[in-house]
């Protein structure tokens, strides 16, 4: 006999993301509402990159969704027309270096605050994808789970910050040739991890502070 859960959803995902919660916010006074999202916290290799994104609210894309559900076709389609129609977009990164010097979700959480503070019109409200919200940033803001399929504008920013990072990691793979960069876009895969073991890290690219990377990191090839 089926069961129900002992621990139900706190709440249904929609199919698709929406524009309540930028209007909420804005019904308070606290306009232009922003969406924050970051690419690249999983992958052994590359930046972390983060984008924030202040839609027109007259001229949303269709469309939107988490960066993770839509095709690259799509996902490039959408991100011009992001381009195109946003109040304005900025966009942060953090190197592999700076993610070792620090961690990843401090260094995810930075690219955050540099991506909100690089937007030409200032915030009054900022939503978060996940669960934290960067220290220091300029305007009040709230961390969504799964925010990239709850909110559009937190969607365009995973958008913007998925393909501007997968064209990095595709010029990394075309200066790197070997590595297959440009395929796996630094995530740990099998054709990844045996490169790594044949040619070492690449220095300045890969995290050395990640396993498997820790026990070559005395020794980083310069290729």
């Amino acid at each position: 006999m089926a069961r129900s859960p002992d621990s139900p959803l706190l709440f249904a995902l929609a199919d698709a993301p929406d524009f309540a919660h930028e209007a909420r916010a804005m019904s308070r006074g606290l306009s232009p509402v922003c969406g924050v999202d970051e690419a690249g916290r999983g992958p052994l290799a590359g930046p972390v990159v983060a984008a924030a994104v202040i839609l027109d609210p007259n001229a949303v894309p269709a469309g939107l969704d988490d960066s993770k559900r839509l095709s690259a076709t799509a996902r490039a389609a959408l991100y011009a027309a992001i381009l195109e129609r946003a109040r304005a977009v900025g966009v942060a990164s953090l190197s592999a270096s700076a993610i070792d010097r620090s961690n990843i979700l401090r260094a995810s959480l930075e690219a955050m605050r540099r991506a909100v503070a690089a937007l030409s019109l200032a915030p009054g409200f900022a939503l978060i994808d996940g669960r934290d919200v960067p220290p220091a940033l300029a305007c009040p803001a709230e961390a969504l789970i799964k925010g990239d399929r709850r909110a559009q504008s937190i969607a365009a920013a995973s958008i913007v910050a998925k393909v501007t990072r997968d064209r990095m990691m595709a010029a990394c793979g075309q200066r790197h040739a070997g590595y297959g960069f440009d395929r796996h876009m630094g995530y740990g895969t099998r054709i990844h991890r045996e490169a790594i073991g044949r040619d070492g890290a690449v220095a300045r690219i890969h995290r050395l502070s990640f396993a498997p990377l820790r026990k070559t990191a005395d020794t980083p090839s310069e290729a």
